[in-house]
Parts: structure tokens; sequence; C-alpha cells
């Protein structure tokens, strides 16, 4: 019978009694999807086919010979926590609304993708998220992009071998249209960090099993359903066992030097000092950089970054309806939102992003973070949260303002900050922090099963 992808319970994709069609699915579908794949350094490829049967072809190629499927995947997690064995570089795939109708379907069959905004092309959704027009993205973006070629592993050479062999095989009559590189960054706990300085990616939807199962869960459950990043792919040779998900790319880049000058102006406005002085970021941010939640502690520290919170029963005193961790994953409400990112920073800088260096000393540009998210649903997952929850300045609480890290829009209305952890004594209405990360371009993709590719 079909996968059932609304099941709450966690996959339990190791188990001896595991059906036929779950196996199948997972025999067929991306890794990196249902859990992040290693990708410290990343190779990102844009292509544009021209040409039918040689774009079939060139994608059947890299499936067939490039890419693992999500078991395989899982399996050489489990190898290498073991210690037998490192895992394998990972190929990614996605197609956009433009590349399927070049691969040769119709716009008939397009209309097979139950999303309308993937239908749309992120090109056409501009004023749903608040985006800048498309004459100001980058050129790459501005073009017809057909695909996206995610290649990642812990070590630069795998990646570059690889991305060297796929370019090889592009056929003369597509295009390279252009490239980005990430590479991680940490901090000296070894926790992923953004440009900004602070921890990020600790809060995941987890769909597997023995991940949920090294959780904390006292307060906040990580298992989500399948549903939140599948769904059945509908040009697969079986829908109902071969399944893909909705790939958002977005790059955002970063205005540390502005970031941090907010940071200190905010922390002179409200009179902290000393160690209090880093609570003006964390009520931007929602967490200190060290990733201790502010709902929980008026300062950081505590080692391990917490994920097992609520804000249930802070009023905002503690952390501001608007900080950024707040605003893209409330907890009490919205589980069926909740994206699955997968992004990577990106840009060279010669400061350490940790340190407490001043902000004159901060890029104020060419650096960022490349946005990558799976989703079952664009329209209800990545754009409400950018429309309904970043953009809107009256979530939850009237007047809370916009996302400060992720936000667009018209800044209109003033806001008000806690001037002390968990006391009701408010500042006086001040205007909100200014943009800091700048959307650039991307394009809605479909990360397709195995299945497909494997047969084009």
């Amino acid at each position: 019978m079909p996968v059932d992808l609304n099941n709450e319970r966690p996959l339990a994709w190791d188990s001896a009694t595991l059906d036929a069609d779950t196996v199948a699915m997972l025999d067929n579908l991306q890794p990196n999807i249902l859990r992040a794949h290693v990708r410290e350094h990343l190779s990102v490829l844009f292509v544009r086919f021209n040409d039918v049967a040689a774009g079939r072809a060139f994608l059947r190629w890299v499936a067939t010979t490039k890419m693992k499927s999500a078991r395989e995947h899982l399996r050489e997690v489990r190898d290498f926590a073991a210690g037998r064995r490192r895992g394998t570089p990972y190929v990614g795939l996605g197609i956009s609304k433009a590349g399927y109708r070049d691969l040769g379907h119709s716009v008939q069959d397009v209309r097979k993708f139950g999303d309308p905004v993937f239908r749309d092309g992120m090109k056409r959704r501009i004023a749903e998220v608040n985006d800048p027009p498309v004459e100001a993205w980058e050129r790459v973006y501005q073009r017809e992009i057909h695909a996206v070629i995610l290649i990642g592993d812990a070590e630069a050479e795998p990646v570059a071998r690889l991305r060297k062999e796929i370019l090889g095989r592009l056929p003369e009559s597509a295009r390279l249209l252009g490239e980005e590189r990430g590479q991680g960054m940490r901090n000296p706990a070894g926790d992923g960090i953004e440009h900004f300085g602070y921890v990020d990616g600790r809060s995941q939807p987890l769909f597997l099993a023995d991940e949920v199962d090294r959780e904390p869960k006292e307060h906040w459950d990580p298992a989500f359903p399948l549903s939140n990043v599948l769904v059945p792919d509908p040009f697969a040779p079986d829908p109902s066992r071969h399944h893909g998900s909705y790939l958002v790319f977005r790059k955002l880049e970063q205005n540390v030097r502005a970031f941090k000058e907010i940071e200190r102006d905010l922390a002179d406005a409200l009179g902290l000092s000393g160690v209090d002085r880093e609570r003006a970021g964390a009520m931007l941010v929602g967490r200190f950089k060290d990733g201790t939640p502010l709902t929980l502690k008026p300062k950081p520290g505590g080692g391990t970054v917490v994920n097992d919170f609520t804000f249930d029963g802070d009023d905002g005193s503690k952390c501001p309806f608007s900080g950024h961790v707040r605003k893209t994953n409330p907890r009490s409400f919205g589980r069926n939102v909740i994206m699955a990112r997968r992004g990577q920073t990106y840009g060279e800088r010669t400061d350490d992003p940790w340190d407490d260096s001043p902000p004159e000393h901060r890029p104020s540009g060419e650096v960022g973070l490349l946005f990558m998210a799976f989703n079952g649903s664009l329209l209800d997952q990545f754009e409400f949260t950018q429309q309904s929850w970043a953009d809107n300045p009256d979530f939850e609480v009237e007047g809370t303002g916009h996302d400060p890290v992720i936000g667009q829009g018209n800044r209109d209305i003033k806001v008000t900050y806690p001037k002390v952890w968990g006391k009701p004594d408010k500042s006086a209405p001040q205007a909100q922090v200014a943009q800091t990360v700048t959307m650039k371009g991307g394009e809605y993709f479909f990360a397709p099963s195995l299945a497909y590719l494997r047969n084009l």
C-alpha cells in the first residue's frame, strides 16, 4: 500500500519489518531531503538545456552514475558512526518548471504538480514575498534556469573532482549559467554558524527514528511527518512509491557590518552594559551567538545548543515576538509549516565571525547564505513563512514588527523591546532595525525521484 506521508511516527528506516513500499521510496529518494548530508564544501551549478534528448541523457547519466539514494546515504551514516568507513560525496538534482518543459513535458503535464508556486516559478512570486524586482537580481538568476546540480562533501577535493567530471559531460547544446560555492563555518565549540556569528541550523524537523531518539523531548517534539517534506513524484513510474520534494534556492547576501552596528546601537539605546549587551543581538535573532535560547536564559552559556523548548509562557518580555527564531518557528503552532533547511554559507572574509571585533572590521557584502529548503508545499511552507510570519508586522501580537533578519518590506511601524529580561518594562517606541539581508536571486525546483531520473 502507498507510503503514509501523514504518519506522525518517525520512520524507522533500518527496521527489519519495513514494508516494501517504504523501502522502494527510500531506494528512489534523493539524499539530503530526509536527513542532511555533509556538505561543508558545496558547489551549486545552474544549467540550461536546449535539446530534449541531450538534456534527458545527461540527467540520466548523472542519476545513474553519480547519485546515491536516501537509503544508501543512511547506511553510510550508520557505518561511519560505527567507525567503519566514511561516506561518498553528495550529488543532488532539482528541475524547475521551465526545465520540465525543456525536457519534453507539456504545459498540461506540468500542471500535475499540485503546487501553484512551483508552476509559477520564483520570478512571478515577487509580490507575495516582497522580493526585489527581477532586474535587481544577479544576472544568473534573471535567466531561465532549467536545473540545479548540488555537489557536496566534507572535503574540497571530492567536490572539485565531481564538478569537473559532471561539467565535462554537459552536452554542447546545454549551458552552465552560473555557479555558487558554499563553505561551512563553525564556532570554537564546533557548531555551525552563519555570517552574523550565530549558531544556525540547530532546530530542524526530524523524520527518522534514530535521529529523534537522540533528542530530548520534554518540551518540544522534533519528530515530523514525511508530508512536511515529501510528495509523490507525478512523472515517476510509480508515484505511490516514488517521491520528491519542492526545493527553494535563494541567495541571501548579509551586510555583517550593518548588523553589528545595529546590535551596538540597540544595546546603547536600551542602556545595556557588560555581558548584558549580548542580549541586544539575541533579541533580534532569538538566540545568543552560542545558540542559547533567549526565552530560557538572560545570558549565553550552558554548553550544548538547546532545542527542547517552547515559547509558552513568554509574553515577549524574554524573547520578543519579532525574534527571528520565534518568527520562523513559533513552536506552539504551525508545525505543518516547518521546512527542512539545508543551506550553506558562502563568501570569503578575513575576520573571525565569532570574535568581538568592532563593526568596521566586518564585511558589508559578498558574504551570506545559500538558502535551501525542502518542502511538501512551497505555498503552505516557504511562502507562508515569509509572507505571514517574517514579513508580517502584526505576527502573534499587533505591532511586533518584521523579522529583523529575513523580513522584507516597508518597516513603517515602531516597536519596543524589553529593557530587563523577563520584566514588563518596555523601551520607548523606536524605528525597526534596517534590513541587512538582501535577496540576490533564486528559483523554485522539484527534486525528483531517482526512478524518474534514471528512466529519462
